[in-house]
């Protein structure tokens, strides 16, 4: 199954008004896809009416709350794909307030797991994991064979929302793929704070002549751009042999922190500033992290396509044009 293959499909993207879901939205309507988006549009999340712009009259999009088991149960009947990427993402918003945590990443997603169990056992699921579960890395790059030991309540939280999704698999059959996703970034992320990605924050500030700041800078990371992401989602839903099995998503190249607001700072004419970590954030960092993604290529032949400096510029121009959206 090629991208034609989604061709007049029924898909559900919760999340979709986020990052990475709008994303999938846009691509997915170009390949012909009967799109419908489900966001609660939390304002401490990542959804954004504007993520949508061209493509409103499209799809269909309802604002609500993958917990309410009411609205999910209509929005998941007949959809022959989901892709869940309904959930928090904020490490430190997890740990001053880990009871919504758990409820947004544990308990909405138990909901949906259970809504598809009962009204839609043969859809095909792919969830949004992240490499936050690793905890600080034993050895690099990461394989999936690396020991699960996350240094935050969301990144526990994440563990275990794809852990219900390979026991859904496993004892009823659903049909579940979980990618593990690096630092991805490129339009449409949130660049007003830092909830979603650094690299977010550092975008909005060079954008706004100002400068940013670079917490510890020898840190090692790769990173995704989102078209590659999109790509990669669309494959893992397209290929039978990834059910029930979990995969690292990764990018090209590495670089330290310091080499990327280089990069950053030569595309935009800003200066940024080197701090140490403030404790908080020091707590939970887990150093330097870089994956091995060779799992999901030799099944289904993916690779990143855009390279780190084009994905910067791509995502520059974006918000060059858009910033007000956004903030």
């Amino acid at each position: 199954m090629g991208d034609s293959g989604f061709k007049n499909c029924q898909v559900l993207i919760t999340g979709g008004l986020g990052f990475i879901g709008s994303n999938l939205a846009h691509r997915l309507v170009l390949l012909g896809a009967q799109v419908t988006i489900v966001d609660n549009l939390f304002p401490t999340q990542g959804g954004c009416q504007a993520n949508i712009r061209g493509i409103e009259d499209k799809v269909r999009v309802n604002i609500s709350d993958i917990r309410n088991q009411q609205s999910l149960e209509h929005l998941v009947r007949g959809v022959e794909f989901i892709f869940n990427l309904a959930g928090q993402t904020s490490h430190l918003d997890s740990m001053r307030d880990p009871m919504t945590d758990l409820d947004l990443n544990c308990a909405a997603q138990l909901a949906l797991l259970e809504v598809c169990r009962r009204h839609n056992p043969d859809c095909k699921i792919v969830y949004a994991s992240t490499r936050q579960i690793y905890g600080r890395p034993a050895y690099l790059p990461v394989d999936e064979k690396h020991l699960l030991h996350p240094v935050d309540v969301n990144g526990v939280n994440k563990m275990a929302g794809e852990a219900y999704h390979l026991v859904y698999h496993e004892v009823y059959g659903l049909r579940a793929t979980a990618l593990r996703l690096t630092n991805t970034f490129g339009p449409r992320m949130r660049v007003k704070d830092a909830r979603q990605t650094f690299l977010g924050i550092w975008m909005r500030l060079a954008l706004q002549g100002l400068p940013f700041e670079v917490w510890g800078g020898a840190q090692l990371r790769d990173f995704t751009f989102v078209d590659d992401a999109v790509d990669a989602f669309l494959l893992a839903a397209a290929t039978p042999e990834a059910d029930g099995q979990v995969f690292n998503i990764a990018g090209e190249p590495v670089v330290s922190l310091t080499e990327l607001a280089e990069m950053l700072a030569g595309a935009t004419g800003q200066n940024y500033v080197v701090r140490e970590f403030p404790p908080e954030r020091l707590r939970i960092d887990i150093g330097d992290y870089h994956a091995d993604d060779s799992a999901f290529r030799a099944l289904t032949g993916w690779a990143p396509k855009v390279p780190l400096a084009e994905g910067l510029e791509r995502t520059l121009a974006y918000y060059r044009d858009n910033l007000g959206d956004y903030l």
